[in-house]
């Protein structure tokens, strides 16, 4: 009986000691695993470097809005063609407004003249002569019905000067709007068209197919999250 208690105490510290040695054992793989920064769960997941950058660069490329060009222009003459970066055409801008904007005040100045000489004479006529000193010497010698006449003229031209300064204005407003929609127009080498063979099969008869490539499919690059 003493022998046999000492041969299952001996299988009982044999057990422990297994035991312990297998811990250790963990613990050591499970440090080595730390140390050298290796982690099982996580697999590394090779990306399309070309892919990144495309979309980097597409989303870092600041976009080219039409509604802020036409904003713009309506406020300032020519600012919406700043935007479009056609600074060229600034002066042409406002060499347009110029126009109308002179001619306006040249008809009313006049149209103001040939008012007071106008009434100024129609008084004289009442035997009231005490504008008429004040008349400018340009139109003194005018008769009351050409300074009438002139009048009128100058009054037409200066209301057509304020419709044509109005015109001036929105034609500048729709060329910004116009070229800055164009700026997104694609004018690059990837517009093609392909003329292939074809077959109606319901018709039994071969034909001509046209195909046109507006844009190349490689620039519609899909983003994955």
């Amino acid at each position: 009986m003493k022998s046999d208690r000492l041969f299952i105490l001996f299988f009982l510290c044999v057990g422990l000691l297994s035991h312990v040695s297998a811990q250790d054992d963990k613990r050591g793989l499970a440090n080595a695993n730390l140390l050298s920064g290796k982690k099982d769960s996580v697999v590394p997941v090779k990306k399309d470097t070309a892919l990144i950058i495309a979309t980097v660069k597409k989303d870092t490329v600041a976009k080219h809005i039409p509604r802020i060009a036409t904003r713009r222009s309506a406020l300032i003459p020519g600012w919406g063609q700043a935007y479009n970066k056609e600074y060229w055409k600034i002066p042409i801008v406002y060499g347009i407004i110029a126009i109308p904007t002179v001619l306006y005040f040249y008809n009313n100045s006049y149209y103001k003249k040939t008012k007071f000489a106008f009434e100024a004479r129609f008084k004289e006529a009442n035997k009231d002569s005490s504008d008429v000193p004040f008349i400018d010497d340009q139109l003194k010698n005018l008769s009351i019905t050409s300074l009438q006449s002139y009048r009128n003229a100058f009054r037409r031209d200066r209301d057509y000067s304020i419709l044509y300064f109005l015109l001036a204005w929105g034609l500048q407003v729709a060329d910004a709007t116009v070229f800055a929609h164009l700026k997104q127009f694609d004018v690059s080498d990837d517009l093609s068209m392909n003329i292939t063979p074809t077959f109606n099969p319901y018709t039994r008869t071969p034909g001509l197919g046209l195909t046109l490539n507006l844009k190349n499919a490689s620039h519609k690059q899909a983003i994955t999250r």
